[in-house]
């Protein structure tokens, strides 16, 4: 990971140096809504105590959605909705594209690297190492996406993003599953998670099982269609000809369909995120695209600043350095052994500043929200002097 100061890291980031950011055309919204997200990432991934946490933040156990289950697919979403803009330029010009495409490449690879890193620390057991995982299916969708935006139209994409949901859809419902039989949607049996055992072993799987996982090779061809609701998102939001006003009626119009073909198609396909069925991109895409309108309306059409949306600059424009050094630091303070109480370095802290003074659940909270806390005051250090680490 290195310090943003090149053109072309800007441009395969679809950052801007802060000193841009009050330029119309930098989409406050944008850095918003994407720091928001990974706020709420590094909220539900460090709580006090993961045995006793509010439903809110914890992932439905199968189908179903919470709040917590819209975070990944939200930032898949803000991904292509990035694309979308840092890669217009190249897209314009053929004779760039090979140079764009090995940027894409270049970036997909280092996000791929640093989730195998994450994985392996803090013990390096390559023969049990966790092979998906976030960062790994983040940098599956942003190659796709970033090919796809450079060598395809608008109408392709739609047509693609159809023929993925509807194929996928008939992958996990129609087609048997070796060694188990009829197709089917259950956790351990349906084709995505045969698929991930042939592939990786259950060793190299989401450790909580080792039989499936949530992040696995199949379910990555839903989360490639989040990512191009979210490039078609931004294409539309880049279409100058058009009134603001006129293109957040027109994004507004298209969640509301999104989210209703995602509850129809629940009934026979049902919303789940493990399994990332087609009607959960529907229903979370279109979710997506109404807060993203709803931003953008309030952010660059408006112009409303407050303290949330500099959490959310503050956040979003060191987004996978947070995600990426928020893991580390937890599983540090996870390994370092406190002798005179027997437990981790973490679990002496979370008994030492919280348990006492909370009931378990909001102990649990208070500890999660001071993380968000320390992390917002590491951020805003970085952000007062200029520094943002891209990959």
């Amino acid at each position: 990971m290195t310090t943003a100061t090149t053109q072309a890291a800007l441009e395969t980031t679809g950052a801007q140096p802060l000193a841009e950011a009050s330029q119309p055309a930098r989409l406050i919204s944008l850095d918003v809504f994407r720091g928001l997200t990974v706020a709420a990432m590094i909220l539900v991934n460090n709580p006090g105590d993961w045995g006793h946490i509010y439903a809110p933040l914890e992932h439905a156990k199968w189908h179903g959605c919470t709040p917590t289950d819209l975070i990944f697919p939200f930032f898949l979403f803000i991904v292509g909705v990035s694309i979308s803009y840092a890669l217009s330029a190249a897209r314009q010009q053929s004779a760039t594209h090979g140079a764009a495409m090995l940027r894409v490449l270049r970036r997909a690879a280092v996000l791929f690297g640093l989730g195998l890193l994450m994985a392996l620390y803090p013990k390096f057991e390559l023969a049990t190492v966790r092979i998906p995982g976030v960062l790994a299916r983040i940098s599956w969708v942003f190659l796709a996406c970033g090919i796809l935006f450079l060598k395809t139209s608008r109408r392709q994409q739609l047509g693609l993003l159809v023929l993925l949901l509807v194929g996928y859809n008939g992958l996990l419902q129609l087609v048997p599953v070796p060694g188990f039989g009829p197709a089917n949607l259950q956790p351990e049996t349906n084709l995505g998670a045969w698929l991930d055992r042939a592939v990786f072993s259950e060793a190299h799987l989401w450790k909580q099982s080792r039989t499936w996982d949530p992040e696995g090779l199949l379910g990555t061809l839903p989360a490639i269609a989040t990512g191009l609701l979210g490039m078609l998102t931004g294409q539309l939001l880049r279409r100058r000809e058009l009134e603001p006003a006129v293109r957040v009626a027109q994004l507004f119009v298209a969640a509301t369909g999104l989210i209703v073909a995602g509850l129809i198609w629940n009934a026979w396909f049902p919303i789940n995120k493990s399994l990332w069925t087609s009607s959960y991109v529907l229903y979370t895409g279109g979710l997506a695209t109404a807060a993203l309108a709803l931003l953008y309306w309030l952010c660059d059409v408006q112009g409303h600043r407050g303290w949330w949306t500099t959490v959310g600059q503050v956040y979003g424009v060191n987004a996978i350095t947070v995600f990426f050094l928020s893991g580390i630091v937890a599983k540090t303070l996870g390994a370092i052994k406190v002798t005179a109480a027997n437990v981790s370095l973490k679990t002496w802290l979370y008994n030492t500043f919280f348990t006492p003074y909370f009931s378990p659940v909001n102990a649990s909270l208070a500890g999660a929200l001071v993380c968000v806390l320390i992390w917002f005051g590491v951020l805003w250090l970085m952000y007062r002097k200029g520094v943002i680490i891209k990959v």
